[in-house]
């Protein structure tokens, strides 16, 4: 992986996610083929903080139908980023 904004997907906005959010721990959805180091390097470059661990999550495609049609949902992979306590606070909701 060589540009961070191709590691880094979207973040997860759910109620859990916001509740880790004052343990400054923040989820993100991330590319299935990244490992933690580069997880770490990509947030490090992207919003300008210090991470202390990540932990991560793979989720496998779920079967579906639709009629006569089957198939399965894509893969994807989910990364919990503690950031250190001297780290400043991530913002998303900026613009609300």
């Amino acid at each position: 992986m060589s540009n961070a904004r191709d590691i880094i997907k979207r973040p997860v906005i759910t109620e859990r996610s916001t509740d880790l959010m004052s343990e400054k721990k923040y989820t993100f959805e991330v590319d299935t083929r990244a490992n933690k180091t580069e997880i770490k390097s990509a947030i490090e470059e992207i919003f300008g903080v210090k991470v202390q661990k990540v932990a991560t999550m793979n989720y496998k495609g779920k079967f579906k139908r639709f009629g006569r049609h089957a198939g399965y949902t894509a893969k994807r992979k989910k990364a919990i980023v503690t950031l250190t306590p001297e780290s400043k606070e991530l913002e998303f909701f900026e613009g609300v």
